[in-house]
This record gives structure tokens, C-alpha cells and sequence, in this order.
């Protein structure tokens, strides 16, 4: 575990260095092929160092922060767009943390309709992320389906508090109001509420202006505005399922069978036709709330259990996982320990 930490430091020097060079070109070098080319070095660094890390959890995290998100602004960064490109007058610190941490500066006057993160409900889902650690010592008594029912309660746990900790470091060292990261996804009464209102936003605000848009407005010439939005839905979500095979494949270090792109390439489809139907009837016909909202989260889970938690049991990403929990509990118990002998009296 030592290993992997030094690791872990060497990665995140390497991004600070190379973000430091992105922030010292950016009113030397002009926006468009001479920025990109500049970057490109970067962005495949970027891509390449999570490799140095084969921890589940730092390399998880790490692979998600900058072979994702860092890359996607940066290249957005390269056109003179994103949150990168935001200010001109942007200070090194906050450039860094927009480029590598999974955060979206509140903007003004949208206070009143965000709801402040609630420090209560992310330590209940801590509570509860801990039982589901503890609830896997069990394992071998519990059903298969009830184990991958729980793996998705781990993951939307595990990735919410992982957002809120890096939202919390960014307003406590740059004073920054952020957007939460979830909006209670379990509430959703639609995929298009799922996906684009309420599902890892942080994401989302990252794939709107570097896929989504640009295709739309290709789709506005060729196929008009109405319904330039469906291709670049669909585009989005292809987009999402190469992005996923990538994080999956520094997870385990597998060829990919590209069942996660199916998830991502069904539930894109599915969409598709969902937008497709509004335009159509026009928002005439509706299900009740409760009814829309057990379809959508139900059809959410039913494709995840298909196609999308059972790489984490394949590519045995569960067991390193578990074996980490153990070693970190291990080297603090060794640490507890270490600090009660050094005290007087012992």
C-alpha cells in the first residue's frame, strides 16, 4: 500500500506540473490548432498516468479526475471554452482545481433555486456506505442478485461522498459556492430527468459543451433545430460508453467485451426515443409522478444489474476493493497502536 501511495504522489505532481504549463500558455499561446497542438502532450499524459496506479480506489478516482474530466477541459480549454477559459484574470489555484477535481462554480443568481449540500445526508450515506462494507463479510450467505443490488447502492454512495469531499476542499481553500454533484437520482421520473438533471452533473456539465453541443448544432443544419437534439443525445452517450470502457479497463487491466458501452448505447437509444415521443405528443400525455418514477429508476437498475455491475464482480475490481478496506483498516490499527505506546504512562 506504501507503493501505491508514492505512486499515487508521483501521479499528482506530474498533473500539477502539467497544468501549471497549461495555465503559463494560455495568454501566450491563441485558442484553436496552436493551443490544441500545445496540449496534446498533456492530454495523453493524462491518459496514460492512471496506469502508474493499480489501486481500485486511487486509481479509480485518479483515472475519473484527469484521464476524463482534466482531459475533456483541457481540450476545451484549447478553443478558448470551458471553465478553464471562464476568466481570463483566473488565478493558478482555482485553474488547477476546475481542471482536475470534479467541481461547477455556482453561478450567480441560482442560489435560491440549488439546494445547499446537506452535511447531514452525506453522513447517513457514510453510515450507510460502511454497512455495505461490513454487509460483504456476509457474502458467501447472501444471493448474487441481492450482492449486485447492494454494489449499486455502493457505487452511488462511494461517487456521491467522493464529490462531495472534493467540492468541500474546493470551498473551504478557494471560496468558491459549487453545485452539488447528485440530485437524489433515486426521484427521477424520466431518463432525460436521470441523466441530464439529477445523475453525476458533473459529468454532464462536461459532455454538454464538448459533445452535445457541437453535434446539435451540425444536426441543426442537416436536419433542422426541432430535432437536432436526438443525434446528439445518442452522441453523448457514445461518447460516455468509450469514457467508461477506459476507467474500466485502468480498474482491471482486461480487454473489454463492451458490454458497458451496451448499457450506455441502450440507455442513449431509450433516450433518444423518450425525447422523440415529447416532441411528438407534445407534452400532452404524462404518467402519474410515482408510476414515471418506478419505471425509470426501475429500468436504470434492471440494465445496470444486465450489463453494468457485473464487470466489477468479472474484472474482480469487488475483492481488491474489499483487500484495500482491510489493509487501510490494518495500517490504522498499526498506527492507533504506534501513537498508545509513545504516550506517558505506556
Amino acid at each position: 500500500m506504501e507503493g501505491e501511495i508514492l505512486n499515487f504522489i508521483k501521479v499528482w505532481i506530474s498533473v500539477l506540473v502539467s497544468l501549471c504549463f497549461c495555465y503559463s500558455i494560455r495568454n501566450v499561446v491563441p485558442k484553436g490548432t496552436k493551443r490544441l497542438l500545445s496540449v496534446l502532450p498533456v492530454v495523453c499524459l493524462f491518459l496514460y498516468l492512471p496506469l502508474k496506479i493499480s489501486s481500485v480506489h486511487l486509481g479509480g478516482s485518479t483515472a475519473f479526475f484527469i484521464a476524463w474530466l482534466a482531459n475533456f477541459k483541457v481540450l476545451l480549454f484549447a478553443f478558448g471554452k470551458g471553465p478553464l477559459s471562464s476568466d481570463p484574470s483566473i488565478s493558478l489555484p482555482l485553474f488547477i482545481a476546475l481542471a482536475c477535481l470534479p467541481i461547477k462554480i455556482q453561478q450567480k443568481g441560482k442560489n435560491k433555486e440549488t439546494p445547499s449540500p446537506n452535511p447531514r445526508r452525506y453522513a447517513v450515506k457514510g453510515v450507510l456506505l460502511a454497512m455495505l462494507i461490513r454487509a460483504y463479510d456476509y457474502s458467501d450467505y447472501i444471493h448474487p442478485n441481492v450482492i449486485l443490488i447492494m454494489y449499486s447502492f455502493h457505487v452511488y454512495f462511494l461517487l456521491e461522498i467522493l464529490l462531495a469531499v472534493g467540492a468541500v476542499l474546493a470551498r473551504n481553500f478557494l471560496g468558491l459556492e459549487l453545485e452539488p454533484q447528485f440530485n437524489e437520482p433515486y426521484l427521477a421520473t424520466s431518463l432525460q430527468d436521470f441523466w441530464g438533471c439529477r445523475w453525476n452533473l458533473v459529468v454532464t456539465s462536461i459532455l454538454r459543451p464538448t459533445v452535445y453541443e457541437p453535434t446539435r448544432a451540425i444536426g441543426s443544419h442537416l436536419i433542422g433545430r426541432k430535432w437536432a437534439p436526438l443525434p446528439a443525445v445518442f452522441a453523448t452517450f457514445v461518447v460516455s460508453a468509450i469514457m467508461h470502457e477506459i476507467i474500466f479497463y485502468y480498474l482491471g487491466r482486461v480487454r473489454p467485451n463492451w458490454e458497458i458501452s451496451w448499457f450506455f448505447l441502450l440507455h442513449g437509444f431509450c433516450l433518444t426515443v423518450e425525447i422523440a415521443l415529447k416532441k411528438v405528443l407534445n407534452d400532452r400525455w404524462r404518467l402519474p409522478k410515482m408510476i414515471s418514477t418506478m419505471l425509470t429508476v426501475g429500468f436504470v437498475m434492471s440494465t445496470g444489474f444486465w450489463l453494468f455491475f457485473p464487470k466489477f464482480v468479472e474484472y474482480k475490481v469487488d475483492v481488491r476493493a474489499f483487500e484495500e478496506y482491510a489493509e487501510i483498516g490494518a495500517y490504522m490499527k498499526n498506527v492507533s497502536q504506534s501513537i498508545v505506546r509513545v504516550l506517558p504512562g505506556h
